[in-house]
């Protein structure tokens, strides 16, 4: 059995120089002798060279046993920067991503970023990194403060459907934040909430439903999503609300997406197993935020056969993601 970690972080050094000459925010910082990306008083997260090297990564999969990682950077995504520097930051995040994999293709493969908020550059970049071995391509719960159905971002999704390039979304710190910041309720909850709101926005405004090949791998075991799809299908199903831009039922999108298992609670796991069946989960870890122990920990614990495990574990990301290892 091969374990694949689908949600694995590192952070560019090219990318952060791109970071670094954003007049707005978020902008990194120099902070002594390491970098802080800050998103005005809102944010903030220090960014240790050390954690987010490649010898720590290996090192720390080895430890786990995880055979092979899908590489990409957490926050912000080039798509939070203004034009003029989103474009060639997302070429410099790709092409140290994917000279990482060229040096190690036994070990990793890309999820690439995109300058979603220039949706033509967009569609070049997910072309180039498709010829350069990417697999799937990220997308935060925003583009630039922009939500992700808005209709000049179909291009990107009819490409993405086209190349049989997954879409994997990722949390970035949300719009209505300031809202939220005390007690370090943005990590807590806001970044697992907004993307909820991401997922159901590609459903409800008819993303999926114009794009019936695309996949999409949301993460953090859905975050609230599953737990509030009752309420979700009883407004859409039986007070017909929210349903201008879909077709069939809420539920049945859902067959597109499939659920990393990111959250640090037996609990979740079983509730978004329950929801969503094992053929429908792949495997992650957020490496370098969490030791991917826990999450290996979980899976093999869970009351259920051991071929349901494996598919969780690897099988399914193989599918996904046209992984040949």
């Amino acid at each position: 059995m091969r374990i694949v970690d689908c949600q694995s972080h590192v952070f560019p050094g090219e990318y952060i120089d791109f970071l670094a000459r954003n007049p707005g925010f978020p902008r990194a910082i120099l902070d002594g002798e390491e970098f802080v990306i800050q998103w005005g008083d809102v944010q903030r997260f220090k960014l240790r060279s050390e954690t987010y090297s490649t010898r720590r990564k290996l090192g720390d999969m080895d430890r786990s046993g995880i055979d092979f990682a899908l590489l990409s950077t957490n926050m912000p995504g080039p798509c939070s920067l203004p034009g003029e520097l989103g474009v060639p930051a997302a070429r410099a995040l790709n092409d140290s991503l994917i000279g990482t994999m060229d040096e190690h293709p036994e070990r990793f493969g890309v999820l690439a970023g995109l300058p979603w908020n220039n949706p033509r550059a967009a569609v070049e970049e997910i072309e180039r990194v498709h010829g350069l071995g990417a697999c799937g391509v990220v997308l935060y719960s925003h583009i630039g403060g922009e939500p992700v159905d808005g209709a000049s971002f179909e291009p990107v999704y009819d490409r993405a459907e086209e190349l049989k390039m997954p879409i994997v979304l990722h949390p970035t710190v949300p719009t209505w934040a300031e809202a939220v910041k005390d007690h370090s309720m943005i990590t807590m909850m806001a970044l697992q909430v907004d993307t909820s709101f991401a997922l159901l926005r590609l459903i409800l405004g008819g993303v999926l439903d114009r794009h019936p090949d695309l996949r999409v791998v949301m993460p953090h075991a859905g975050g609230v999503l599953p737990y509030m799809m009752g309420r979700i299908e009883h407004q859409t199903e039986v007070l017909g609300r929210g349903r201008d831009h879909i077709t069939s039922s809420v539920a049945s999108y859902l067959e597109q997406v499939y659920f990393d298992i990111v959250s640090p609670s037996s609990q979740a796991l079983k509730f978004v197993y329950d929801f969503s069946g094992a053929d429908r989960l792949v495997f992650g870890t957020d490496h370098p935020w969490v030791d991917p122990r826990v999450f290996l920990d979980l899976v093999n614990a869970m009351d259920i056969p051991g071929e349901e495990k494996s598919q969780i574990l690897g099988g399914n990301a193989r599918d996904i993601f046209h992984l040949v290892i």
